[in-house]
């Protein structure tokens, strides 16, 4: 196996004096929240201080003013709105989470800095000791994501729907649903008020832990039950993490981890921006389910990693992120060139606290964790779907706004194959909301989920159809960026 061939080392990244952060991409997962079987999911105070904590651990690395890994140039106690772009799906949980994180990231300035002189000598101090207003753009692509507990119920991807559904007719979801059907069952008096008798089961593995898990943290009469213990929270995760991973990503059908694939196009692309404006954008922040996190480690290779197991193959813990480091180790008195730029990929599962520290890991399967600049796009865009004729081609839309792509792409001969260049490299946040709208299909998706929700139907590829019994019914599979 190619984890044998790696001769890795995995360790905390701190930042070498020769070093030089020209930018970041950061993309997090939402803090804490109410269950997803009681929608609409809202973000608890826990949740709320998660993202806080983790926005205050990236000023401390990045912003603060006596910070060696401080991003060149960065602006360190009053916002410029020209360097940091932040986005998030309209999702009430995705969004607040970003203001959270972003009230850790620039706090406050207080009554000196938050203020100004008018012209008649009125002296106007900001509200709320200086609270620093950062604008949210809205990302369509993810909308309601994480109020629904289908992990491809906002993708909009008719191709990625099948793909993940196609895991429900497989050997090893078969044989799951079969051996874990005592253990399930032994949960009903904890979970009857929510699921029916026909649900409880494998099938919805997903929901039922995070149903119990959300009671472990927040409700205190689950003591009540002693057959609900840690060994038996643990064995749900154990359970939801293979089921979600299985939805999320399958090597041999790429457009399962469509949400991967869009996240890898928008890192590429907000990398870019700051290369092509000569550092002027350094920062990108995106919050996103846990789905897209999964996809991406699959694409990436980070699931033959040796520590995969530990890191990679389970669902992220709230407030989780990913970063992406553009720097380099030439001189920085002007903006490098192309040749001299590097980038580090770096994840932290869970919240990030002054305890924490950042690991850096390889992608693609290298035994590096620092890629040349052109090296790393040339990873990413093998599998990044960074426009919008490539996303109409591989969720297999031709209809609505992808009509127009598909007849000009027919007339012209043109294909939907990625490109090594900078331009094909990612999308723009404008196109990201194009792609992720689809209005059309979008309305004609969540009426035949919601169908699908309600009669426990399944879409499936008609090649794969025949032979094959229907499953139970479940609340968890007709239902990341989800970008």
């Amino acid at each position: 196996m190619l984890s044998f061939l790696l001769p890795v080392l995995l360790f905390p990244f701190i930042a070498c004096a020769a070093e030089t952060i020209l930018g970041v991409f950061i993309f997090s997962r939402h803090g804490d929240r109410t269950a997803k079987s009681t929608p609409p999911t809202t973000l608890t105070n826990l949740g709320y201080s998660q993202v806080f904590t983790s926005g205050t651990h990236f000023r401390n690395r990045y912003i603060a003013s006596n910070v060696a890994s401080r991003i060149v140039g960065v602006s360190s106690d009053i916002v410029e709105q020209s360097q940091i772009t932040v986005a998030a799906p309209v999702d009430t949980l995705l969004r607040n989470s970003a203001q959270g994180f972003l009230q850790g990231l620039y706090p406050p300035v207080g009554s000196n800095l938050g203020s100004e002189t008018l012209r008649d000598g009125r002296v106007i101090r900001s509200p709320l000791n200086g609270y620093q207003l950062i604008p949210i753009q809205s990302v369509t692509g993810g909308t309601g994501s994480e109020d629904s507990a289908w992990l491809q119920a906002s993708s909009n991807c008719p191709e990625a729907v099948v793909s993940s559904n196609e895991y429900f007719t497989s050997s090893d979801y078969n044989n799951l649903l079969a051996s874990t059907r005592p253990f399930y069952k032994s949960l009903t008096p904890l979970i009857n008020a929510t699921f029916g008798a026909d649900q409880i089961s494998y099938k919805n593995a997903y929901t039922i832990f995070d149903l119990l898990n959300v009671a472990s943290v927040h409700n205190d009469s689950l003591s009540a039950f002693p057959l609900f213990t840690d060994s038996v929270l643990a064995q749900l995760r154990t359970l939801a993490d293979h089921h979600e991973l299985n939805l999320a990503y399958n090597s041999t059908d790429p457009v399962r981890a469509i949400a991967g694939s869009m996240l890898a196009a928008q890192v590429v692309q907000g990398l870019d921006n700051t290369i092509k404006s000569q550092g002027k954008s350094k920062i990108t922040i995106e919050f996103g389910a846990y789905g897209s996190f999964q996809s991406f480690f699959g694409l990436a290779d980070l699931l033959t990693l040796p520590d995969s197991n530990d890191s990679f193959m389970g669902i992220p813990d709230y407030a989780s992120t990913m970063t992406f480091e553009l720097f380099t180790t030439a001189d920085a008195s002007a903006f490098p060139a192309v040749e001299d730029l590097q980038v580090r990929f770096l994840f932290h599962n869970g919240t990030m606290d002054e305890n924490s520290t950042l690991t850096a890991y390889p992608l693609f399967g290298q035994s590096s964790t620092e890629l040349g600049w052109t090296e790393f796009q040339r990873g990413m865009n093998r599998f990044a779907v960074g426009g919008q004729e490539q996303w109409c081609q591989a969720c297999g839309n031709s209809t609505g706004v992808c009509a127009s792509v598909t007849a000009s792409s027919s007339s012209s001969g043109a294909g939907a194959a990625g490109s090594d260049s900078g331009s094909r490299g990612g999308i723009s946040k404008v196109a990201a909301g194009i792609i992720g709208a689809m209005v059309t299909l979008a309305v004609v998706l969540g009426l035949q989920a919601a169908v699908m929700l309600v009669v426990g139907l399944r879409v499936v590829r008609k090649n794969r159809l025949a032979g094959r019994a229907a499953n139970e019914k479940g609340v968890g599979e007709a239902d990341t960026r989800n970008w």
